[in-house]
C-alpha cells in the first residue's frame, strides 16, 4: 500500500503537543535534553501570571517583553523525552500562558475583541490539529512549527507589536498569516493521508 510520508515524533507524543519555535528549540539543544521540563514551565506561568495581572502588559516599554521572556525559561525543556509522570501538563501550561499573554496584550491595547479572538482561533485550531493528528499517526511536518513560529515566537512577536505600538496590525497580520498557514497545510495534509491507515489508527484508538 503506498502512503504519502508522515513524520514520526522522536520523543514520545508529549514533545509534539508543544509546538516549540526554534528559540525553544535552540535552547533545548543547548542543554541536551538533561533539564526537567515541568519546574521552568510553572515557573514561567507563575513569572508570565504575576506580571500579567500587575498590569505589565498594558505599558509601553521594555516591559512587556517580560513574559515573553519569563516564559522562555521553558526553553530549555524542549529537548527533554518528557517521560516523567506529570510531564504531560507541560504542554496545557505553554497553551494557558500562550493564550493569557495573547489576550491580555490585546486587551490591554485595545485590540478589537474580534481580532483578538481570531488570533487565538488561529493558534487553537493549530494546537487541537496537533493533538488530533498524534492520535491517528499523522504527524505535522517538522518546519511547520518553524514557520508558525511555535508559541515562543508567538508570543515576542506580539511583544515586539506592542513595544512598536502596532499591536492591532500585529494581531490582524499574525492572525491572517497563521490562519493561511494551518489550514492549508491541516487540509493538504489530510488530503494526502491515506484513508486506510488513518482508519485503522483510529479504531486502534478506540479498542
Amino acid at each position: 500500500m503506498t502512503s504519502v510520508h508522515m513524520t514520526p515524533v522522536p520523543r514520545g507524543t508529549v514533545v509534539a503537543y508543544r509546538d516549540d519555535g526554534v528559540l525553544s528549540r535552540a535552547m533545548g539543544t543547548l542543554v541536551a535534553g538533561q533539564l526537567a521540563p515541568l519546574p521552568p514551565a510553572l515557573v514561567g506561568m507563575f513569572v508570565t501570571g504575576v506580571l500579567l495581572l500587575v498590569g505589565v502588559a498594558g505599558t509601553d516599554g521594555l516591559a512587556v517583553f517580560a513574559p515573553a521572556v519569563a516564559l522562555l525559561l521553558a526553553g530549555p525543556g524542549s529537548s527533554h523525552p518528557h517521560d516523567g509522570r506529570l510531564d504531560w501538563l507541560v504542554p496545557p501550561i505553554l497553551r494557558l500562558t500562550e493564550y493569557g499573554f495573547v489576550a491580555s496584550v490585546g486587551f490591554a491595547h485595545d485590540v478589537p475583541p474580534g481580532l483578538i479572538f481570531l488570533l487565538l482561533g488561529a493558534m487553537a485550531f493549530h494546537h487541537y490539529d496537533i493533538v488530533y493528528r498524534v492520535r491517528q499517526r499523522v504527524y505535522p511536518p517538522p518546519w511547520l512549527s518553524t514557520f508558525g513560529f511555535g508559541w515562543d515566537g508567538r508570543m515576542l512577536l506580539v511583544a515586539l507589536g506592542g513595544l512598536a505600538g502596532q499591536v492591532t496590525l500585529m494581531f490582524a497580520l499574525l492572525s491572517l498569516y497563521l490562519w493561511c498557514l494551518f489550514a492549508w497545510e491541516s487540509v493538504t495534509c489530510w488530503l494526502a493521508a491515506p484513508r486506510l491507515g488513518v482508519d485503522a489508527a483510529d479504531l486502534g484508538a478506540h479498542d
